[in-house]
């Protein structure tokens, strides 16, 4: 029993001291340290030529993180200077201390932004760095750089001769191909809005379809159509392309809509043409400003005066050319005949009116006539609401 109780009191003994001996340290991982950023150039601005080189070639100091090196993790962020990286195209490095980045690559972010081709813009370009399992996150520098987006190839090649026709049971002119009757011909036409975009008001029958043609000499062999109409909601756009098997799917209402062709990223859309006086068969200048039609001339019941008419071109574009005095206004009137609804602008004042700008229907201002007196060309687009003033 003795040899028990000692052998109890050596084994407590050992145990106190074991218990009360003082651990070894856990290892410490420093928090490291914000990283540096910075560019080769801070001037991005590549030309077509040179699309697979790199346009953008980042680095930064190293974040000192109690780890290895080749596990540093890196994410780079690239956005407009507007959008505090709220729509970021991102990037992950590991390891590295710095990144190049190929044109094409940036040029596609930059045009999925919707970014214009040729014009510079600001971007704001940072780096966070952690250890590699994202703890210790630190920002770098907000690097400023500014970026033009080059020129690429449109995605649906474009009509060779730059005029499109619409045509299907959705149409007014059924499938005729020439259109027929020949009076159909003009506003089922498109206007080219810019180089790679095309659009147009029509006059819609319910739940038809149509396909758009390069041409409107009785051929089908060449058209724009879409993949397959049985998608939901591509009445209202979706992707296009040249050949593709399917027509476009009308709208389930009657009435003018209005269709873009966005022959760049290879996108249509159509939506309800809504303005007033929606798309006019005729369309009459009045004013002061002219040297040989007599000022504020809008008979009831007509005639108007000859020489006030517009020449109609495509379902948004009418255009007229004139002689004008200087220092006069005008308006714009899409019935005449006594009528005086107009279209006008809102400031006649503004900057270069004279020259161009927008317009709407009832608006507070007439137009005002250019300073010199001469030949002019006036010409309006209701697809955008612009007008140009042009001297011949």
């Amino acid at each position: 029993m003795k040899y028990f109780n000692k052998l109890m009191i050596g084994l407590l003994l050992v145990t106190g001291f074991t218990a009360c001996e003082k651990a070894d340290k856990l290892p410490f991982y420093g928090e490291g340290v914000a990283t540096t950023l910075s560019a080769v150039s801070t001037t991005v601005a590549p030309i077509p030529a040179d699309s697979s080189k790199y346009s953008l070639i980042l680095n930064w100091t190293d974040p000192k993180y109690a780890q290895d090196p080749k596990l540093y993790k890196f994410v780079i962020e690239i956005d407009s200077a507007s959008k505090n990286f709220t729509r970021a195209y991102t990037r992950t490095v590991i390891g590295k201390l710095t990144d190049s980045i190929i044109a094409k690559d940036l040029n596609a972010v930059m045009l999925a932004w919707g970014f214009e081709f040729n014009k510079a813009y600001d971007l704001d370009v940072r780096v966070t760095a952690s250890y590699g399992n994202n703890n210790e996150l630190k920002y770098s520098n907000v690097l400023k750089i500014k970026a033009t987006p080059y020129k690429i190839p449109p995605k649906v090649v474009l009509p060779y001769d730059s005029k499109l026709w619409i045509v299907g049971s959705a149409t007014q002119g059924d499938w005729s191909n020439p259109i027929n009757p020949s009076s159909n011909t003009i506003p089922q036409s498109f206007s080219r809005i810019d180089e790679t975009t095309f659009g147009g008001v029509f006059d819609l029958k319910a739940n038809g379809e149509y396909l758009i043609l390069p041409e409107n000499q009785g051929a089908w062999s060449n058209k724009y159509s879409i993949a397959n109409k049985g998608l939901t909601g591509v009445e209202n756009g979706g992707d296009f392309g040249y050949n593709l098997p399917d027509n476009f799917k009308g709208p389930a209402s009657a009435g003018l809509y209005k269709i873009t062709l966005d022959f760049q990223k290879g996108k249509f859309k159509v939506e309800p043409f809504t303005q007033q006086y929606g798309t006019p068969a005729n369309m009459w200048i009045v004013g002061n400003a002219f040297s040989t039609i007599p000022d504020w001339t809008n008979p009831n019941g007509g005639p108007m005066p000859a020489g006030t008419a517009f020449t109609r071109r495509n379902s948004t574009e009418y255009d007229l050319t004139v002689a004008m005095k200087g220092g006069g206004e005008y308006l714009i009137l899409p019935n005449g005949n006594g009528n005086w609804g107009k279209y006008a602008i809102a400031n006649k004042t503004a900057a270069g009116a004279a020259a161009g700008g927008t317009f709407a229907p009832e608006a507070s201002d007439n137009f005002p006539g250019p300073a010199a007196s001469g030949n002019y060309k006036v010409s309006v687009n209701l697809f955008n609401n612009i007008y140009t003033v042009v001297k011949q």
